[in-house]
């Protein structure tokens, strides 16, 4: 036994020995990657890979961590990394490694009609390139019905990525007065997404944020973003297959360096193809963002100067004397400064240029959209033998005078498609305000070949049905509806919200606002409005109205002690009772003098202010300004074409009928996947509404376009902030 003991130490210190001749140790510091470290000791990552199992590829290195370095490797493996074709390859040699994996097994699918590969792709939850790999005739044919393929089913694999956030990376916050998100978001180089994902308690339909305000934001090591030099980013698209570890060789940053630009890489369990990373690129001269000043827009990629200029209104040697940094060419994610006027002519939300793709350049006429229209006609209650009943029946009924409202608009957005050479395939359901009517109606379809829905009308519908087709991932357009108490994912709120519009008219307020009187009238049910308002504006007065069981009046005494003789005097009046706004625009009208000038606002121009007993001129005498989900129509084509069809003007309900769809319409035909192009086509704006929707992971798609308008000359205009 001593024999055999002996024999094994001496064996092993032989071959201690002759590993120590042929390898090297290195312990990890602080920031270094696998990358860099094969750079140091001029091996491929293939190689550390291969000698040390316990890390994988794309894992964060953690400090001390001891790696055993090959010293002696072949030609071919040692050559240096950087920039070079071979370097490359070796990549690409590890990542085709590692992802392309053996299928268990394979099933049939047979191809349907307009069915492309990447929509089969998305269904089977495998890549275009696996489909093809498994299907070598779809590498010189087209895709077509009938057609038999073989799809790959490959083991599941959980994707090894970091769980946790080291809280020392971070720092607080406190927002200064006029910042936004954007602004704080540019400031640290990440994107708004990352922001509110290192905040959740941020409100998802408002882009606000109050003075004094804590945010959790990354620090760079050893120092605050005060007194650094500025570092520009750019936007990232991941493309598929990318993994951390060539990210991070490509940038040449760690894959925590990423993860604290991009925090909702975590979020969404790892790095997934088609999203938006913010990273950083080459320094460069800047200046110190100053959203007091300036306006901002981030250049998107294939831009060219002539777009630029012609889509922002200036000229290129004017933006490059903003913009020194142009005189090194035009780079998609670059930061661009112009003054603060010149916002007057472009929509501006966080005092970033909000882009407007001209979706008519943009359509594909081989797409052909294929929706479902699900709105409460409730023809089963209309005695259609009599035109009198009929005509009474709908006047009585707001679902039906709605429903045709907007349907009449939605035909004529069909109309105005196909005109563009677009075919659309349209089916149209009665739900008959019944959620068992609903059910039968989705049962008796294959939601496999609809592209979106519209509709339907009632919350407690339009729940029925997201959960419904919610394993097909299609589109709900929810035509009247602003919000949901319920988690819906796949539905698009074409309404802006009571709280967005509030935030717009506020905002707007502060933008224009110098030395004015503001003065806040409210009831008991909009306390909270005052106090935001106040919140907003410290320096607000508040009167708060006389309510008892019979009566709700204004002291005209204290009213007029509010008001100033030297500055004009903003008064907001906030309440949803018709009889108390008809008393205040008469008294703020008689009060509304030359000495005196009085201006009236809402943030909330509900149903009391559109009632018959309220004085349109008096609310003309005050220019009454508010904000409004949709603007006045003027005699555009689709007002004309709309009287010549049905013989009279398009209430808002047509105009939203014929903008909602016509917008819906126009972006499936320039790419027939509502969900991933959503947050990439930014605002579009129609006859008399726009959309500008923003994504919420858990609970759907919001609207936050809206206009301010003002009564003036007794009519009423939009007010471009």
């Amino acid at each position: 036994m001593m024999k055999v003991l002996n024999c094994l130490v001496l064996f092993l210190l032989f071959a201690i020995n002759v590993q120590a001749q042929q390898f090297k140790t290195h312990a990890v510091k602080s920031g270094e990657t696998l990358y860099s470290i094969s750079k140091l000791y001029r091996v491929t990552p293939f190689n550390i890979l291969k000698y040390n199992k316990e890390i994988k590829q794309g894992d964060i290195l953690k400090p001390n961590t001891i790696l055993v370095i090959p010293m002696q490797a072949s030609a071919s493996d040692t050559d240096p990394l950087p920039e070079t074709p071979k370097a490359v390859n070796v990549v690409k040699q590890v990542d085709q490694e590692e992802d392309q994996l053996t299928p268990l097994r394979f099933r049939t699918h047979r191809v349907r009609k307009r069915e492309t590969i990447y929509g089969i792709s998305r269904r089977y939850e495998v890549s275009v390139d696996d489909i093809k790999r498994y299907n070598k005739e779809l590498y010189s044919a087209p895709l077509k019905k009938g057609m038999r393929i073989e799809i790959p089913v490959f083991p599941e694999i959980e994707e090894e990525v970091i769980d946790s956030i080291n809280p020392d990376d971070f720092e607080t916050y406190v927002v200064l007065p006029k910042e936004t998100r954007w602004s704080i978001a540019h400031k640290y180089g990440i994107t708004v997404d990352s922001l509110v994902s290192l905040n959740s308690f941020l409100p998802k339909t408002t882009n606000h944020l109050a003075i004094g305000q804590e945010l959790n934001l990354p620090k760079k090591p050893g120092s605050t973003v005060e007194g650094q030099e500025v570092q520009l980013y750019e936007s990232y698209t991941v493309p598929s297959k990318k993994t951390m570890y060539s990210l991070s060789g490509e940038y040449g940053i760690t894959s925590e360096e990423i993860i604290k630009l991009n925090p909702m890489i975590l979020q969404q369990g790892g790095l997934k193809e088609g999203m938006v990373l913010r990273l950083p690129v080459q320094k460069m001269e800047t200046e110190e963002v100053n959203t007091d000043n300036y306006i901002f827009y981030e250049v998107k990629p294939k831009q060219t100067e002539y777009s630029l200029t012609r889509q922002l209104g200036i000229g290129y040697s004017e933006l490059m004397d903003l913009n020194p940094a142009l005189s090194r060419g035009l780079k998609a994610g670059m930061v661009l400064k112009l003054p603060k006027e010149n916002a007057v002519n472009l929509e501006v939300r966080n005092s970033l240029i909000l882009d407007k793709i001209n979706l008519l350049d943009s359509i594909k006429r081989e797409n052909r959209p294929r929706l479902l229209v699900l709105l409460p006609f409730r023809i089963n209650r209309l005695n259609l033998d009599s035109i009198a009943n009929t005509e009474q029946a709908i006047e009585r009924s707001n679902a039906i005078s709605y429903s045709l409202g907007l349907y009449s608009g939605a035909l004529m957005a069909v109309d105005s498609v196909a005109k563009l050479g677009v075919s659309v395939d349209v089916k149209t359901f009665d739900t008959e305000l019944s959620k068992e009517r609903v059910r039968l109606v989705l049962s008796k379809q294959n939601m496999g070949e609809v592209d979106a829905i519209i509709g339907p009308l009632q919350p407690e519908n339009l729940k029925e049905v997201a959960s419904q087709v919610n394993q097909y991932e299609i589109p709900i357009i929810a035509p009247l509806t602003s919000e949901s108490d319920l988690s819906l994912p796949n539905v698009f709120f074409s309404v802006p919200s009571d709280q967005v519009l509030r935030t717009r008219m506020l905002d707007y307020v502060e933008a224009v606002k110098k030395d004015q009187n503001i003065i806040v009238i409210s009831d008991s049910k909009t306390d909270s409005t005052r106090a935001l308002i106040q919140q907003r504006f410290p320096l607000a007065k508040s009167i708060q109205i006389l309510e008892d069981e019979k009566n709700i009046s204004l002291n005209i005494e204290a009213f007029n002690l509010l008001l100033s003789l030297e500055k004009e005097n903003w008064v907001f009046v906030e309440t949803d009772n018709f009889k108390l706004v008809a008393s205040v625009t008469s008294i703020l009208n008689s009060s509304n003098t030359e000495e005196t000038p009085v201006r009236m606002f809402t943030t909330n121009k509900n149903k009391a202010f559109e009632n018959d007993v309220v004085s349109g001129t008096h609310l003309s005498n005050l220019n009454f300004t508010y904000p409004s989900i949709y603007k006045e129509t003027g005699n555009d084509s689709f007002v004309r074409n709309y009287r010549k069809r049905f013989g009279s003007n398009p209430d808002r309900y047509a105009t939203r009928g014929f903008d909602l769809t016509y917008d819906l319409l126009l972006k499936l035909a320039y790419r027939p996947d509502l969900l991933a192009i959503s947050d990439r086509i930014g605002l579009t704006e129609y006859s008399g509404n726009k959309f500008d929707y923003a994504k919420d992971l858990a609970s759907g798609y919001f609207n936050l376009a809206s206009y301010i308008m003002m009564y003036q000359n007794m009519s009423i205009k939009q007010i471009t902030p």
